[in-house]
C-alpha cells in the first residue's frame, strides 16, 4: 500500500481543467436566452424527466427516509475520508488492481497517457465519465496523438458535433432528434444516406458506428459512480450497455474517479441504488449495473488501474459550509427542476458541472476568487426546488448564499477603495441605527417620484442599482412614508378621542 498523505493541505490546492467558466454567467446567460430552439429543447426534455421522476418517487413510502440515509452516509464518508481511502486502496490492490494518486488534472492526464502508451494503444473507448470531462482528458489525449471514442450515445453526439456537454446525465439534451440526424449524416462516414430522425434508427446507426471500436480496442477508460471501501469494488451504472462492453472486452481498463465517490460498505450501496436511478432517469433501477473488484484471472481486463483524483476536492472538503457539495451522486435532479438552467442551458455555466450543483461545486473546486466562477453562485433564484429534489439532501440554496458571502468578502479584501456596495451598506447601517435618522431620511423619499415617468415607475437607476432596473422597474416612492402616515393617523385618532 502506498504511503500517500491524505490529510488537509496547509494551503488549498484548487482544481484545474474544464472547471473554469470562460466568461461571467450573466454575460453567457444573456446570449443563450436568445436561442429559442435551445429553450424549446430544454423545456421539453427537463419536463419529461422530472415528471417520470415524480411518478417513481411517489411509489416509495420511505423516500424521505432513503434521502436521510443517503445524506447521513455521505456525511460519514466526508468525516472519515482519509481512513476510507486507505481501506479502499488496501482492498483494491489485494485483488490485483493498481491505484494512482493524482493531485490535479495535469497529473491525472499524464498518468492516463502513460498507461495507454504502456499498453501499446493509439486509441481508447470511453464510458461516460464526468471526471474525465472535468480534467479535459479527451482534448489532452488528442494533443498526444491518442484518439478517444465516446461510446455513450449522448456523449457521442456531442463529440461528433465538436460541442460540449450541457447536462450531467443527458449531455446532448440541448439537441433535438432532427439535429442529431444531421450530425450523424455529416460526421459518420458509414451512416445510411437515407437515415431518418426516428430514435430507433438513430440508435442503430450509433451501434453500427461503434461496434468495430468495441471489438478492436485494447484500452478502455471509465469513470465510477461508487467505490466500496470494505471490498475494493468499483461500480458503474448506465442505460445502454456500452459501458458493459468497455468494462469487459479490452485488455486494459483505466478508471478515473474523484476521491469523494466512496461508500463505507457494500450494504450502503442498497440505498444509493434506489436513490440514483429514480432521481436521474426516472427509472426504478438502472438497466446496466457493472461491478468489478480488481482483476479476475481469465475474465475481463487483466490490467486494471484506478486514478484517484483530488483536483480541488480537498479545498472543498476544507469548507465547513460547502463540503456537502461533495455528497453529489451526479443524478442531475437539481438541474431538471431549476428555472434558471431550463432557460439558459448548461453551456452558460462554462464548467463541466452546470445547473444548481455546478453553481456551488465549481467555485468550491476552483476557489471563489476565480473571477468568472465567482458569478456562478448568483445563477439562482434561491427558490429551493433543487434542495427538495436532491436525493442526498444537499442544501444548495444555503451553500449558494454562503458562497455569495465569500465572494463579497473576497472582493472587499482585494479592493483598496470601498466599493459602491460597501458605501451603500454603511449608509444603510448608519440610517437604520437610529429611529430619528431613519425618519429624517424618509422625509426625502417623495423626491424619488422625480425619477419616475408618467406611469410612476423608475426604469433606470445609476451605479450598482442599474443591474436591478436593467430587468425590472422600481415603483415610485409614495407621497408619504409609513412612519408619517402612522403619526398623522394616530394624531387624528387622539384628537377625536379628546374631543
Amino acid at each position: 500500500m502506498s504511503s500517500t498523505y491524505l490529510g488537509m493541505p496547509g494551503v488549498p490546492v484548487f482544481g484545474e481543467g474544464n472547471l473554469h467558466a470562460s466568461e461571467p454567467f450573466p454575460q453567457a446567460a444573456r446570449r443563450e436566452l436568445g436561442n429559442a430552439q435551445l429553450r424549446a429543447n430544454l423545456g421539453h426534455a427537463t419536463h419529461t424527466i422530472r415528471d417520470k421522476r415524480l411518478r417513481v418517487v411517489a411509489e416509495l413510502p420511505d423516500w424521505e427516509e432513503l434521502r436521510e440515509a443517503g445524506s447521513a452516509t455521505k456525511t460519514a464518508v466526508m468525516a472519515r475520508l482519509p481512513e476510507l481511502l486507505e481501506q479502499f486502496e488496501e482492498n483494491f490492490t489485494a485483488h490485483g488492481g493498481i491505484i494512482h494518486w493524482a493531485r490535479d488534472a495535469a497529473e491525472a492526464n499524464g498518468i492516463v497517457r502513460d498507461l495507454i502508451r504502456d499498453a501499446g494503444a493509439e486509441e481508447v473507448v470511453k464510458v461516460k465519465s464526468m471526471a474525465t470531462q472535468e480534467i479535459g482528458l479527451n482534448e489532452y489525449l488528442e494533443e498526444q496523438g491518442i484518439a478517444a471514442f465516446e461510446t455513450d450515445l449522448a456523449e457521442l453526439i456531442v463529440q461528433l458535433d465538436h460541442d460540449k456537454p450541457s447536462h450531467i446525465l443527458v449531455p446532448a439534451i440541448h439537441k433535438n432528434r432532427s439535429q442529431i440526424r444531421d450530425i450523424f449524416l455529416r460526421e459518420m462516414a458509414d451512416a445510411d444516406p437515407d437515415l431518418t430522425d426516428d430514435p430507433a434508427r438513430l440508435a442503430e446507426a450509433a451501434r453500427r458506428h461503434l461496434r468495430r471500436k468495441f471489438l478492436s480496442a485494447k484500452v478502455a477508460v471509465s469513470g465510477a459512480n461508487f467505490a466500496l471501501a470494505d471490498t475494493g469494488t468499483l461500480a458503474v451504472v448506465e442505460s445502454e450497455g456500452n459501458g458493459r462492453m468497455c468494462l469487459t472486452l479490452p485488455e486494459t481498463l483505466i478508471t478515473v474517479m474523484g476521491v469523494e465517490k466512496l461508500l463505507p460498505s457494500w450494504t450502503d450501496l442498497e440505498v444509493f441504488m434506489q436513490l440514483l436511478p429514480r432521481s436521474s432517469t426516472g427509472e426504478r433501477m438502472n438497466p446496466y449495473t457493472s461491478l468489478w473488484t480488481g482483476v479476475t484471472p481469465g475474465d475481463g481486463p487483466q490490467n486494471v488501474h484506478l486514478v484517484l483524483l483530488d483536483n480541488g476536492r480537498s479545498a472543498a472538503l476544507a469548507d465547513e459550509m460547502g463540503r456537502s457539495a461533495l455528497h453529489c451522486i451526479r443524478c442531475s435532479a437539481c438541474m431538471n427542476v431549476c428555472p434558471v438552467y431550463e432557460r439558459t442551458g448548461g453551456h452558460a455555466y462554462g464548467s463541466t458541472y452546470p445547473g444548481p450543483i455546478g453553481a456551488i461545486l465549481s467555485p468550491l473546486l476552483t476557489g471563489i476568487t476565480s473571477e468568472e466562477n465567482a458569478s456562478l453562485p448568483y445563477a439562482s433564484s434561491l427558490c429551493g426546488a433543487c434542495y427538495d429534489a436532491c436525493p442526498v439532501k444537499i442544501n444548495i440554496p444555503e451553500i449558494l448564499v454562503h458562497l455569495r458571502s465569500e465572494d463579497v468578502e473576497s472582493r472587499r479584501g482585494r479592493r483598496k477603495v470601498p466599493g459602491q456596495m460597501d458605501v451603500a451598506m454603511r449608509a444603510a447601517s448608519w440610517m437604520m441605527g437610529s429611529g430619528r435618522r431613519m425618519a429624517l431620511v424618509e422625509k426625502a423619499l417623495p423626491l424619488g417620484k422625480l425619477a419616475a415617468g408618467p406611469d410612476r415607475k423608475i426604469k433606470k437607476l445609476p451605479g450598482i442599482a442599474a443591474g436591478w432596473t436593467r430587468s425590472r422597474d422600481v415603483p415610485a416612492p409614495p407621497v408619504q412614508s409609513f412612519r408619517d402616515w402612522w403619526v398623522r393617523e394616530h394624531e387624528d385618532t387622539a384628537s377625536k378621542e379628546e374631543a
